[in-house]
């Protein structure tokens, strides 16, 4: 059995130059996406190499565990993200193929040929919805390919869905972020998806503008704000009112249905002065005076994304999830020790060798159950053993349920099972590149935080005294940035933001619910959802200049969330929820 290993977040004694070796790795990835613009493995390559040697030589990883980590980064980059992606292209290869996109494209044409609200409708609202029922990537995947294959230029598809890929998020996978923060802060989850409903709803207001403004500037907000006002507002009170008096579940798969129904109603009513579109793009056809494809065939292109609405949607459910991973699990079921056959079959698990309870964390990034007084102490610290069980989840991933939707289309459109294989074949030899890409962010996302350098950056934050609330949002921020998940940056930092708020004096709720509100700002910037974006608009190799579009919309949006808490934390402390 392999040697324990306790993780060190001051390594060369000096917090300022521990914390420019911990972010080495991040700054030269960064550099060699963003300004070398490098193909995405190879800067991604880069930055997991330089993990690597920082963990080993300066932290003292052991080498052993360094090599099962990126593995199991790897392996996780491919399922889950991985299988979502490339079954989420497949399903929009076919209706490509078929013609079937066309029809889609004259439906959302009818609705309204401005550019600025069909980037409402499917970027925010229908993404929102998707985010509620997958996440993990999902939105970004499908609302990218869907804005291309409207007509949306591959650069701005990409980085709108990115942008729009943001207030949603805190609720995501039906409410999995939230549920996670309460877990390892042992705060109710009811009270800290109240607190996220009452900071993200600013947000939802915003970003909607925030697309339109990204797109056609301050002028083209003018001649389309009632339509982005509908859209963010709609949002914006069902995710207050349902996270504030149902629950933290169902946010955003009940705010996208609302918002896009609100935004098409209104669109049959109002419609803004002038048409916009990209500059210099063809003049497109006004579908609202042509009578050339009959209701029925629409509804009949639209049947695909309605699949695969109800499959993620499905899939996303826990009851539906603990059916397909073959049952519900416990010792009142089975003897202790026993996991029935069914579970071994449909969700296989192994405990990483070399990794598994090898690395332990340590305060203050874990919570110690003692004194305050002696949390210094060392004969007072407690580590915590990090688990790393990977669990092959074939059925019950997100990604077998696009696959699903995907071939349901098949045998509804009729297509000949030679033309579905082609198209699969095409798919993965389209997607082989993006693949690699997400194992190697995804190693590199594992890396930091099995090494320890993620905590020693978010630490750094932790020394800014009274204007800590503001970057309390940063941490949640840095957390998403680097692993690509507002879960697994809840997992990351939710109790050090406890610990932090209680040695500062402030409500550990609004603390750690920053930590939440403010990663989602992140999620544009992530390795993970920049390639994913890349990949469903069909751009591999301009992975920088997606970055380089959506990085500073990124840390504005992380900077408006940061005045939010700073103004929750010292003028409107009423709005902190009781708990």
């Amino acid at each position: 059995m392999a040697e324990a290993w306790i993780q060190v977040y001051d390594p060369l004694a000096n917090p300022w130059l521990s914390t420019a070796a911990a972010a080495l790795p991040i700054v030269l990835l960064l550099f060699t996406l963003g300004v070398l613009q490098w193909r995405a493995h190879l800067a991604a390559l880069s930055g997991l190499v330089a993990a690597i040697a920082v963990s080993a030589l300066v932290y003292g990883m052991p080498v052993s565990a360094l090599a099962a980590t990126a593995l199991y980064g790897a392996a996780y980059g491919l399922l889950p993200i991985g299988w979502i992606v490339i079954n989420a292209v497949f399903l929009y290869n076919l209706t490509v193929q078929t013609g079937q996109f066309e029809l889609v494209k004259v439906s959302v044409g009818r609705l309204s040929r401005d550019r600025r609200i069909q980037a409402l409708l499917v970027a925010f609202s229908f993404g929102a919805f998707i985010e509620g029922a997958a996440g993990f990537g999902t939105p970004v995947a499908i609302c990218s390919a869907l804005l291309m294959g409207l007509g949306f230029t591959p650069l701005y598809a990409a980085g709108l869905s990115l942008i729009a890929n943001t207030a949603p998020v805190a609720f995501g996978a039906i409410g999995t972020p939230i549920l996670t923060l309460a877990a390892v802060t042992d705060i109710p989850a009811m009270q800290i998806g109240m607190m996220a409903g009452r900071q993200l709803p600013f947000v939802s207001l915003i970003v909607p503008a925030w697309l339109v403004v990204t797109m056609s500037g301050w002028r083209g907000l003018r001649g389309v704000w009632p339509a982005v006002l509908v859209c963010g507002g709609s949002f914006a009170i069902v995710q207050f009112a349902w996270s504030n008096y149902v629950g933290p579940e169902l946010v955003d798969i009940v705010g996208g249905v609302v918002s896009i129904a609100a935004v098409a109603l209104f669109s049959r009513v109002w419609q803004p002065g002038d048409v916009w579109d990209f500059p210099g793009a063809g003049a497109q056809k006004d579908w609202t005076r042509t009578h050339a494809f009959p209701r029925g065939a629409i509804v009949r292109a639209w049947m695909p994304w309605l699949f695969l609405s109800i499959a993620v949607m499905l899939w996303g459910l826990p009851g539906m999830k603990a059916l397909l991973n073959g049952g519900p699990t416990g010792l009142a079921m089975y003897g202790a020790g026993e996991r029935p056959a069914a579970h071994r079959l449909l969700q296989p698990t192994w405990n990483v060798p070399l990794l598994h309870r090898i690395v332990f964390r340590e305060y203050p990034v874990v919570p110690q159950p003692v004194d305050s007084q002696k949390l210094r102490e060392p004969a007072y610290r407690t580590s915590h053993a990090e688990p790393a069980v990977f669990t092959f989840n074939w059925l019950s991933a997100t990604g077998t349920g696009i696959l699903l939707a995907a071939l349901v289309t098949a045998v509804y459109l009729r297509i000949p099972a030679r033309q579905v294989l082609a198209t699969a074949g095409g798919t993965v030899r389209q997607m082989r590149w993006p693949l690699v890409t997400i194992m190697l962010m995804l190693s590199l996302g594992f890396v930091t935080r099995y090494g320890g350098t993620d905590a020693t950056l978010g630490l750094a934050f932790t020394h800014t005294g009274m204007f800590y609330p503001f970057f309390a949002t940063w941490i949640g921020w840095l957390g998403v940035a680097l692993t690509g998940s507002d879960t697994s940056s809840n997992v990351l930092f939710g109790s050090l933001q406890k610990i932090t708020a209680q040695q500062l004096g402030f409500d550990p709720l609004l603390i750690v619910t920053a930590n939440s509100t403010g990663g989602v700002m992140g999620k544009m910037i992530d390795a993970q959802s920049i390639v994913v974006a890349t990949a469903s608009t069909q751009q591999v190799g301009q992975e920088g200049k997606i970055l380089r579009f959506v990085f500073w919309h990124s840390v504005a949006l992380a900077a408006i969330m940061g005045v939010i808490v700073m103004l929750q934390a010292y003028v409107f402390g009423w709005m902190v929820p009781a708990w």
